[in-house]
């Protein structure tokens, strides 16, 4: 069975790496991540890839000497966790900053992807960047946010060039193809991407940006969908379609407000689409964005509450 707590000589400290629960996930992850990075392992005794991931992962932590942190947990014994989180598979982890996810992976990687994990999460958080290839993926952000989308479609190539499996360039990539209307490009860049960041944030992105404008092309007329739901409040099919076309005008604050309104009033409604779809909304967005750091700050005091 897997040592949850090393005895060793080579033992990290307590606040170093640490096993967390239900009763403790708000102090160790959500609270803790305020100040530092926090890695979430999400493992099983049985869990045969597990027992090869976590050390790996324990190693790297340690080597990174305080820039970040490891939380261990059971999903046997914190089965709550691991659903309101959506783990579907273990090994599961996942990276918290100020009481949000802003990285993960699943399953068994090799150190070094590990280490470029920690990397990313260090540079998310505001620690040491890695020279040049940040500072041009910057850049690039910023002609996309000017909206000169050909320019930095040049940028994010060129770093690609240099890094084939820079996953902050190759979703800036596809989101530049989405913004010169090049629908296909952008879906056959992530149907091509590499297998080690295929389920990077950034390329998850992209995906979610796509579903997306899929519903929007069959979005309804945000009028009449509240006019439905103010005659009935309970509604819930008329709320869903309500915030769906509210994110197709553009007004994304509402459709988040009407989607936490529909998970407050039944979270399990037609299988959790709400939070299905607060989460499809949060990924397509930044993670630093107003809307997505307040809206996943609200449904996480209603999961955890």
């Amino acid at each position: 069975m897997l040592e949850l707590n090393g005895n060793g000589s080579d033992a990290a400290p307590a606040d170093l790496i640490k096993d967390s629960s239900e009763a403790t996930f708000m102090a160790d992850v959500i609270e803790a991540s305020q100040t530092v990075p926090i890695i979430v392992d999400f493992w099983a005794p049985w869990c045969g890839p597990c027992k090869q991931l976590t050390p790996a992962i324990e190693g790297a932590v340690k080597d990174a000497k305080g820039a970040v942190r490891l939380v261990k947990v059971n999903v046997d014994e914190n089965q709550a966790i691991a659903g309101q989180l959506r783990v579907q598979s273990i090994p599961t982890v996942y990276a918290f900053w100020q009481g949000q996810p802003v990285d993960g992976f699943q399953g068994a990687v090799p150190a070094s992807e590990i280490k470029a994990f920690i990397d990313r999460v260090v540079q998310a958080s505001g620690g040491e960047a890695d020279g040049g290839l940040s500072d041009a993926i910057e850049s690039a952000e910023q002609m996309l946010t000017e909206g000169a989308a050909a320019d930095a479609a040049q940028v994010f190539a060129a770093v690609l060039q240099e890094d084939a499996t820079n996953a902050a360039a190759y979703g800036g990539l596809a989101r530049s193809y989405l913004a010169l209307e090049q629908v296909e490009q952008a879906e056959q860049l992530l149907a091509n991407a590499p297998e080690e960041i295929a389920s990077a944030p950034e390329i998850e992105a992209v995906r979610a940006q796509l579903e997306l404008a899929r519903q929007a092309a069959d979005a309804g007329p945000v009028a009449e969908l509240r006019a439905a739901v103010e005659a009935d409040p309970m509604d819930h099919q008329a709320r869903f379609d309500l915030a769906l076309a509210l994110h197709a005008a553009g007004d994304v604050e509402a459709a988040v407000d009407e989607l936490l309104e529909l998970y407050s009033r039944n979270a399990n409604w037609n299988d959790g689409a709400a939070k299905a779809q607060l989460f499809t909304i949060f990924d397509a967005l930044k993670p630093n964005d107003p809307v997505a750091l307040d809206g996943r700050r609200r449904l996480s005091s209603m999961i955890f509450a």
